[in-house]
């Protein structure tokens, strides 16, 4: 097996493998200092795995999060769905495992079915780049502030939960921003409410306009268009993630697994 690197802008990297190619030929040491390099590292040519294969490969990674459905998330357009992320709408950015005890270190996508120019491109945003280009002012602010989430739970996660915004990279120790976008309950189903502390109260609104206009900027978001066979592992802490709308009827199907 050989295989190739090519940069993915502004962030990430594609590995592409010649031959008959599976994940585990590569070191888990070696994919997981490529991925905190990487932030968003994609792998083409390499082998779907079954469902339980999955989540068995994925615990060679650390603990797997397991959701009342199973360690395995099957993330697919519905007809009927109760929650957002099973709707044809956009998916607004937010870090996975905001209303469990463990935050996710890892997140595993396999894209088993994929609609070729349907839209529905996940979208990451490094929050590392973001922090890192703030301006003094903004960061101080930013340090004083915690926001709280709260959503009802319809599908695999709900609750309540409060998150300082700026947090600490566990592995390179940059500071890091967990922040998830407040949805409008006239559009989105299942919404997720947030509020702010550490401003004046009626300064939270502006704030979340502007911060997440800044985490739009196309200089801070790459945006993954999935075809049929991608493996994709994303660095949960440095990135937040959402997803484009589709513009018309999708048969995609994805695969979703943590690691702690």
């Amino acid at each position: 097996m050989t295989v190739s690197h090519n940069p993915l802008q502004p962030f990430g990297r594609v590995v592409e493998a010649s031959g008959d190619a599976q994940i585990s030929d590569i070191p888990v040491e070696t994919l997981g200092r490529w991925a905190v390099e990487s932030r968003v590292l994609v792998l083409r040519g390499f082998s779907l795995l079954e469902t339980q294969e999955f989540a068995d490969y994925c615990r060679r990674w650390g603990e797997v999060l397991e959701w009342e459905v199973g360690e395995v998330v099957d993330l697919v357009v519905q007809d009927d769905p109760k929650n957002y992320l099973f709707a044809s709408g956009d998916v607004p950015f937010h870090w996975d495992g905001a209303f469990v005890e463990s935050d996710p270190r890892w997140f595993f996508f396999q894209c088993l079915d994929a609609t070729p120019d349907a839209g529905g491109e996940t979208v990451f945003c490094d929050t590392t780049a973001v922090y890192r280009d703030a301006d003094d002012t903004s960061r101080k602010l930013w340090s004083k502030i915690s926001l709280t989430y709260s959503t009802e739970k319809l599908a695999h996660y709900g609750g309540k939960v409060t998150e300082k915004l700026v947090s600490q990279h566990p592995a390179t120790g940059l500071p890091v921003l967990r922040f998830a976008e407040p949805l409008d309950p006239n559009v989105y189903r299942n919404p997720v409410s947030v509020t702010v502390d550490g401003i004046e109260k009626d300064a939270d609104e502006l704030f979340l306009k502007e911060l997440s206009e800044r985490l739009h900027r196309r200089e801070y978001c790459y945006y993954h268009t999935w075809r049929k066979g991608d493996i994709l592992i994303a660095d949960n802490f440095s990135l937040v993630h959402g997803r484009n709308a589709f513009s018309g009827p999708t048969r995609r199907h994805l695969q979703r697994v943590e690691v702690i």
